[in-house]
């Protein structure tokens, strides 16, 4: 590990971590005037961030240390992501690697301090949210597993730097059968990760379906700042990783500063992208009832199980 991939991954997590609200603000907007209303702007977000930081939460009687801890949890888990994946860099060396297990490990610690926040304080609807959003997890997971270690075969290597890396080497691998297959399960399996739309709505609390915003009601002030900010960062960071798996071109593949240059403002443009498209996706679609849902993921987890036996089949 050098100083010059110390340095990449310091700008890629301040980066993404600067780019988390500017998303969830473009998201935002996109859908508001596909909807037909002015909306507040790209940067409101942020504005909603620092508000929230710097005031003190009112914690529900009762509650635990788990109430305070678990958004920090969150926020952690998803900064790690920020280090971990290939967004502005796939540059080898990293002390810790973007292996396929430790990328879902990491997903999967926030995913459950999120459901604990749920949890702690008690309510029917924290249950309620907490309890159908890891019933979503245990289908997710396997899903993540399955599709990028299909990803993995073409290149021979579990760690995503390298299948990025193989991808920008062979394009035809991104329009392969098991490139499409993996890719739809992956994109799939990550809608239902950050929980939007079909399988959740994040624009809402008010309905009894809603899963995401139901464990975070018992949540105020910093204690919901960083929990919001820790969600929206972790569907950049997956955002950026769709971004260079489909289309890996302009990311850098070393530490040269012009590369390192060149990678910022394709990995945003990538982002932004996906983000505009996911809010128009969100526009056309209606949420999908809660028990159809296990069978949308069972949908995806086939087409990442189709793509790991067609590349066992493909010599």
């Amino acid at each position: 590990m050098t100083l010059a991939t110390v340095i990449v991954d310091l700008i890629q997590v301040v980066l993404f971590a600067a780019l988390a609200p500017v998303l969830i603000g473009v998201t935002r907007q996109v859908r508001a005037r596909l909807e037909g209303r002015a909306g507040a702007g790209i940067w409101q977000p942020w504005r909603d961030i620092r508000k929230l930081l710097m005031k003190q939460p009112v914690r529900a009687l009762g509650s635990s240390w788990i109430l305070r801890v678990a958004p920090l949890v969150l926020t952690i888990s998803s900064v790690v992501l920020a280090a971990l994946l290939p967004l502005v860099s796939t540059v080898a060396g990293r002390l810790i690697p973007g292996d396929l297990f430790v990328v879902v490990s990491v997903l999967l610690i926030g995913a459950v301090a999120l459901a604990l926040v749920g949890l702690d304080a008690g309510t029917a609807f924290g249950g309620m949210g907490s309890s159908r959003h890891m019933t979503v997890l245990a289908l997710v997971e396997p899903t993540l597993l399955l599709a990028i270690y299909a990803l993995s075969i073409p290149s021979g290597s579990s760690n995503l730097a390298i299948i990025v890396d193989s991808r920008l080497a062979t394009p035809s691998i991104i329009v392969s059968p098991v490139g499409l297959l993996a890719m739809a399960a992956f994109i799939i399996a990550v809608v239902a990760e950050t929980g939007r739309l079909p399988v959740d709505n994040p624009s809402t609390h008010l309905e009894l379906t809603m899963m995401h915003e139901s464990m975070l009601l018992e949540s105020s002030a910093r204690d919901l700042g960083w929990l919001e900010f820790g969600s929206w960062l972790k569907l950049t960071v997956l955002l950026g990783l769709i971004g260079n798996l489909l289309i890996p071109w302009g990311v850098a593949t070393t530490t040269d500063p012009v590369q390192v240059v060149v990678g910022v403002p394709a990995v945003i443009l990538k982002v932004l992208v996906l983000g505009g498209m996911l809010s128009v996706g969100e526009v056309l679609l209606a949420k999908v009832r809660l028990f159809r849902v296990p069978e949308l993921l069972a949908g995806s987890f086939v087409l990442a199980f189709l793509a790991v036996a067609v590349s066992a089949m493909v010599p």
